[in-house]
């Protein structure tokens, strides 16, 4: 089958109802949930705030537009290489130089949905991820892997989607040996469902944040604050996760869409 062919029976099967897209973003808004992080350690992103321009009135008779206050890394986003200092360096680490080819790769999906529940500091390791492989088939360069932790039934209560306490966050992430297992097999990038792509207590991890570290020292890319990956096979899907083209950005909020196969 040719590539024409195979985009002309794709297209069909998306019109016919045969591909689902599903919605793997929250709703950015004033109420969406941003990172806190301490005073004395780094200057923190502002809430996100919609201001009316005009809707159908004197400041605009015909027409509705707003204006934003948005950090780039608010709401379900997209870390770019030049997000973290190991991926300083690369020409192509911003939003507006990257490889658009790179963000539409298969996705897979590792359900540690349960675990979490349990332990909100739970850690999918590499052993984990290998007994994941061995079920369900290997990951493959260039493709996506996203832990499943069905963390955003807590977004619409911020201190619960934070989950913090006097000895800080509290929410599932992976470990430094599971993100360098995932590097030596080339993925594209790492998504979680959390309010970043690390542990909660990934500071006290060796290298500290390991996903940010490991995953931008290698040119790749991360997503936080995912939903719906309850609505995702393990395999089978293709997910688009497309920053904003801003000059020099270090990451955008995203629409991320999975295609999905029905039936």
């Amino acid at each position: 089958m040719s590539a024409t062919d195979l985009m002309r029976d794709f297209g069909a099967m998306l019109a016919s109802g045969g591909v689902e897209v599903v919605d793997c973003s929250g709703v950015l808004g004033p109420d969406t949930p941003i990172l806190q992080l301490p005073a004395d350690f780094a200057k923190p992103t502002p809430k996100v705030e919609i201001h009316k321009i005009s809707e159908y009135d004197e400041d605009g008779p015909f027409f509705a537009w707003n204006w934003m206050v948005l950090g780039e890394h608010s709401g379900t986003h997209f870390d770019a290489p030049h997000h973290w200092i190991t991926g300083k360096d690369y020409e192509d680490g911003f939003t507006d130089t990257l490889d658009v080819q790179r963000l539409v790769a298969p996705v897979n999906v590792i359900d540690c949905s349960q675990q979490a529940q349990e332990d909100p500091d739970f850690l999918l390791d590499a052993k984990g991820i290998k007994e994941w492989e061995a079920e369900y088939g290997e990951i493959g360069e260039g493709e996506w892997v996203v832990m499943r932790t069905d963390w955003d039934a807590r977004v619409d209560d911020e201190a619960r989607f934070l989950n913090a306490d006097e000895t800080g966050p509290h929410s599932p992430g992976p470990t430094p040996d599971a993100i360098q297992y995932l590097m030596d097999k080339k993925i594209v990038g790492w998504g979680t469902q959390c309010i970043g792509t690390d542990a909660g207590q990934a500071g006290g991890m060796e290298p500290p944040y390991p996903a940010h570290n490991l995953l931008h020292k290698n040119n790749c890319f991360g997503l936080a604050s995912l939903a719906n990956l309850d609505k995702l096979p393990r395999k089978g899907a293709i997910l688009i996760a497309a920053p904003l083209k801003i000059k020099n950005g270090t990451g955008s909020p995203i629409r991320a869409l999975a295609l999905v196969p029905k039936g």
